[in-house]
């Protein structure tokens, strides 16, 4: 039985679709809404066989610790509500994590979805969808799976923002590794103010982990050195992508970034039922 935890605040535009392509006899799927002032929890109820807990407190890491406390198989994948995979998608993660020798922790090929998005946004993508540092890392691709023998690695999820940056550090090279043979479409946020806000929580939340040690540090200047050098045509998307990391790094600064999503993808697909 493989299980797979979705912790989900405010996701009734999202949620149905996600569930819709899991549902399958050997996946066992539990959606903790947490924090909701939403529809989120009757619509995965609405789905059969999906394990519903309703949290009124916010936050990702209590989500996760409590959906982790019902799951009862393995591997076990960490999947966000907007990420739409389906039971074959499991099923290839699962095979790739039991395959191949040494590995703990295996995620999705990601690829970001930019149609109809802003200049600024493309510019963006067109920069950090090349950066080396997503080579077998774990974040970025909304799904995490994790042999019992990963899953062992620790104890709770810590109260932090990057919950995907922490379960990368905790797997060197060699345990974790992404399978092309899966793909995780990451929707880019269809306006440049929610880019900038998405990349101030990421900021923010990585930012926490490295100061605890609990994550590598950051490779600031790779988006020149491995990107734009090799690829000098890619020069004016660079300027854009330097003004909104500037922009998203004063934004980490002055105010709390703590775990929220961008509504402007959620509302694109409208609430499921």
């Amino acid at each position: 039985m493989i299980s797979v935890v979705i912790a989900a605040h405010n996701e009734a535009a999202v949620i149905g679709r996600c569930l819709d392509g899991l549902i399958a006899p050997d996946i066992d799927i539990t959606v903790v809404a947490n924090g909701c002032s939403d529809d989120t929890a009757a619509v995965a109820a609405s789905r059969p066989g999906v394990r519903v807990i309703d949290r009124p407190e916010p936050g990702k890491s209590g989500a996760l610790n409590a959906g982790d406390a019902v799951a009862v198989g393995f591997p076990r994948v960490y999947l966000d509500a907007d990420i739409p995979l389906t039971a074959a998608d499991v099923r290839t993660l699962a095979a790739f994590l039991a395959s191949t020798p040494g590995l703990l922790a295996a995620t999705a090929h990601r690829t970001l979805d930019t149609r109809r998005r802003p200049l600024l946004v493309k510019a963006h993508s067109a920069i950090n969808g090349r950066l080396p540092a997503y080579r077998d890392a774990l974040y970025g691709r909304g799904v995490i799976a994790l042999s019992a023998e990963g899953r062992a690695r620790f104890d709770t999820f810590p109260e932090v923002v990057a919950d995907d940056l922490f379960l990368d550090g905790l797997f060197g090279p060699g345990e974790k590794a992404e399978t092309p043979a899966v793909v995780a479409v990451v929707e880019t946020p269809r306006r440049t103010s929610d880019l900038v806000k998405r990349l101030a929580r990421v900021r923010a939340g990585n930012a926490a982990l490295r100061a605890a040690g609990a994550a590598r540090p950051a490779a600031r200047s790779s988006w020149l050195r491995d990107v734009v050098l090799p690829r000098p045509w890619l020069l004016p998307a660079a300027v854009g992508y330097v003004a909104l990391t500037v922009a998203a790094a004063r934004a980490a600064r002055r105010r709390d970034v703590g775990w929220g999503h961008d509504t402007s993808t959620r509302g694109a697909v409208g609430a499921q039922q």
